[in-house]
């Protein structure tokens, strides 16, 4: 029997691991109440700033963690991309909505859009009815992982709910003046402000 399974390149593994345990350490932290939105801001600036340096010098240990965690196309447009759309998300999350709601949707992001982009990319063969471009098996595993996490800190309802609101937008793709906005950004966004509509139609 052919298989369709493609290999995972170490490359991808390690964005991704990245990816769950920046997450992570972030929820941890918010919840021990050890950060707060202006640090985030802090971090945000400083890695931006980092960011367009690293464009033309090899900064020491920046440039090291670049060449583990970064793909190649992006070392030459914005290095660390990523983590600072990330951060992005995070804090424009904790800004918006209630603590319980925030630490949902950043969980949603660390790890549903993890597992819905290894599962994706790499498992999925079913076309999404939603998008040419996406699977289903990677959405579902989105939203399997991002429901369990979630419900850490919201109601199942609400984590159902913000789940599959994170789930449809990192499927849709939204775009702003011809640029794809990245879904670091939208899938808590979409999150948060789906369990907000949810909690006022329910009082």
């Amino acid at each position: 029997m052919k298989n369709n399974y493609k290999k995972i390149p170490k490359l991808e593994i390690r964005r991704q691991i990245f990816h769950s345990l920046l997450g992570l350490v972030l929820i941890i932290l918010l919840v021990l109440n050890l950060i707060t939105a202006w640090h985030l801001f802090i971090v945000l600036v400083i890695g931006g700033i980092l960011a367009l340096l690293s464009r033309k010098y090899k900064i020491p240990i920046i440039y090291w963690f670049l060449k583990k965690f970064e793909r190649r196309s992006e070392l030459k447009k914005l290095p660390g991309k990523g983590p600072i759309l990330f951060f992005a998300g995070v804090l424009l999350a904790i800004k918006l909505f209630p603590k319980d709601i925030a630490l949902a949707s950043i969980a949603i992001l660390a790890f549903g859009d993890s597992a819905s982009h290894l599962v994706g990319k790499y498992f999925g063969t079913i076309k999404h009815p939603l998008s040419s471009k996406k699977v289903l098996e990677g959405s579902l595993a989105g939203l399997v992982f991002g429901f369990i996490t979630a419900m850490f800190f919201v109601n199942p309802l609400e984590a159902f709910v913000a789940a599959m609101a994170g789930t449809i937008i990192e499927v849709l793709e939204i775009e702003v003046n011809k640029k794809l906005v990245d879904d670091n950004v939208t899938v808590p966004l979409a999150a948060g402000t789906a369990v907000l509509i949810l909690r006022t139609i329910v009082k």
